[in-house]
């Protein structure tokens, strides 16, 4: 199975990107972020048409997530399973050929020590919660998104100077581990050790073009989908098309 996950800035805009790459890499699941539309809204003739099916859990302007599958999804759930601020479209959850998917878009938290910044502490608290009381370890769960959070000084191209800001705060990077310890592991960690792979660029300052990002969309799995893990990659090639999302898809397939 091959599952991928990109946060593409807008579905609506990104869609003839999207419809690219998927003709291309044929996933069988991709996962989206920041699809910005509501559920009525969401463009899913395009993506049927290659044989997808989509479940959205989305908003207007903001957030949304969605799967993409060309398996049927089962058992979906849409945000945490407490009443949850309506506004606040971030998690979906389905399960697919035997793997429970769940696809999150963390918050940003806009800068160190502000509201937005205590809410995204507090969601990856939640979403630790919403792991411990839902799954086992030995299941085969797979997280994946953009978690708006590069983990180690390796997925950041200037760890100086990005040390202590959003993205890359020691809070943010303790609160995710506290997420990763439940039993998750790294997909693309396991095939690849090195740093410099990225898979957001700021549109700015020509960022993509000097390799100045930050990895910050995962795909992280249990313990079973490890074992079964047998490549793991972050394409880059989409984010050098003509108007592309600032993020780039990341790839895992398993036996």
């Amino acid at each position: 199975m091959k599952i991928a996950t990109w946060n593409v800035n807008s579905i609506i805009a990104r869609q003839p990107v999207v419809l690219k790459w998927l003709a291309k890499e044929k996933p069988d699941v991709l996962c989206l972020q920041e699809t910005k539309c509501t559920n009525e809204k969401f463009p899913r003739e395009g993506f049927e048409k290659l044989g997808y099916a989509v479940e959205a859990h989305g908003q207007p302007t903001y957030n949304g997530v969605a799967i993409l599958s060309r398996k049927k999804c089962a058992d979906v759930r849409r945000g945490f399973p407490e009443v949850e601020d309506p506004s606040h479209a971030r998690l979906i959850a389905a399960t697919v050929g035997g793997v429970r998917v769940v696809n999150i878009y963390v918050p940003n938290g806009q800068s160190v020590g502000s509201e937005k910044f205590k809410f995204k502490l507090e969601w990856l608290r939640r979403l630790r919660e919403f792991f411990d009381e839902h799954y086992w370890a030995d299941d085969r769960v797979l997280v994946c998104g953009d978690f708006n959070v590069a983990p180690e000084d390796r997925d950041v191209h200037d760890p100086d100077l990005w040390r202590g800001r959003i993205l890359f705060s020691k809070p943010e990077k303790d609160a995710l581990a506290e997420v990763k310890a439940w039993g998750f592991t790294d997909a693309f960690r396991l095939k690849e050790e090195r740093g410099g792979f990225y898979s957001w660029w700021d549109y700015r300052t020509g960022a993509f073009r000097r390799n100045d990002g930050l990895r910050i969309d995962h795909v992280w799995v249990s313990e079973p989908l490890a074992e079964d893990c047998a490549r793991a990659w972050i394409d880059k090639e989409p984010r050098g098309w003509e108007r592309p999302s600032d993020h780039t898809p990341v790839v895992t397939e398993f036996k």
